[in-house]
């Protein structure tokens, strides 16, 4: 009978240890709750589980509360302060990013208009420059220059730059042409300058296929004279139109003279701009 009390003692004794085990257990559970109320809730992760739980109990009230949710900030602890962050207030209204593109525009427009003004001043300052240059050296025959749609066009006989078929100056030509190049640096807009011949055929033997060749040559000539101007570098743009834009019907000699001409047109337009049917030379 004392033997039978003495297993009985040691029995118990064996399993005291589980009252040590889970007073662990909870001390460990109370932890991670803790460190779980301290946490930051990612509440888009919350929100779907709110909404996928609203949709099976069909009580989204009974989820989320129609109140603001909130969430611990982790800087304050399980106690701190509680806060809704809302992602509207922090985004612009429609409203306000209206407001900030009609400012946009309107400083685009106002720009704009700023532009055309000192372009407009200084197509006339270039105008009565070019008059004046032509009036005091007597090159009305040679010489011309008036104000166009496209811009300010001076334009250059023919008999006055070029031989008869030719597309080499003539010496005499050089001197003015580097007078009028110089009257161009201040000029911010781009200038086109564009060859123009008559409809009549080149003679046999001609170095030139065609009209079109001879009038790209003929304003790669001028337009080399203006190249020598730094300022002017990436402004100039060479083109030719053969016999495609004369200015009086090709039917007398006298009109075919004013046909056959190159005409420097400073481009009153913000972006360069040539006619569409223009070529323009290599």
């Amino acid at each position: 009978m004392a033997r039978r009390n003495k297993k009985h003692e040691e029995h118990e004794n064996h399993e005291r240890w589980l009252i040590t085990y889970a007073d662990l257990i909870t001390l460990l559970l109370i932890f991670f709750v803790i460190m779980y109320s301290m946490s930051k809730i990612d509440m888009a992760k919350y929100t779907e589980l709110s909404k996928s739980l609203a949709f099976q109990f069909k009580k989204s009230d009974t989820v989320i509360p129609q109140g603001n949710v909130g969430v611990a900030d982790p800087g304050e602890g399980a106690e701190g302060n509680l806060s809704q962050k809302d992602p509207e207030k922090d985004s612009p209204t429609a409203e306000e990013t209206d407001e900030v593109s009609e400012e946009t525009e309107k400083e685009k427009q106002e720009k704009k208009a700023e532009q055309i003004e000192q372009r407009e001043k200084e197509l006339k300052d270039l105008k009565e420059k070019t008059e004046k240059y032509i009036n005091d050296n007597k090159l009305q025959t040679k010489v011309s220059v008036k104000d166009t749609a496209r811009g300010i066009a001076i334009t250059l006989n023919d008999l006055f730059l070029f031989d008869s078929g030719k597309a080499d100056l003539k010496p005499a030509s050089i001197p003015i042409l580097e007078k009028l190049s110089s009257l161009f640096p201040t000029l911010h807009a781009p200038v086109s300058i564009e060859g123009h011949t008559d409809d009549q055929p080149l003679s046999t033997g001609s170095l030139y296929q065609d009209n079109d060749g001879l009038s790209s040559e003929r304003s790669l000539s001028v337009k080399r004279i203006f190249n020598k101007i730094p300022a002017l570098h990436g402004k100039l743009v060479g083109a030719f139109y053969g016999d495609s834009h004369p200015i009086a019907p090709n039917d007398t000699p006298e009109n075919r003279q004013k046909n056959r001409r190159v005409e420097i047109i400073v481009l009153r337009e913000i972006e360069a701009e040539i006619t569409p049917t223009a070529k323009v030379a290599p």
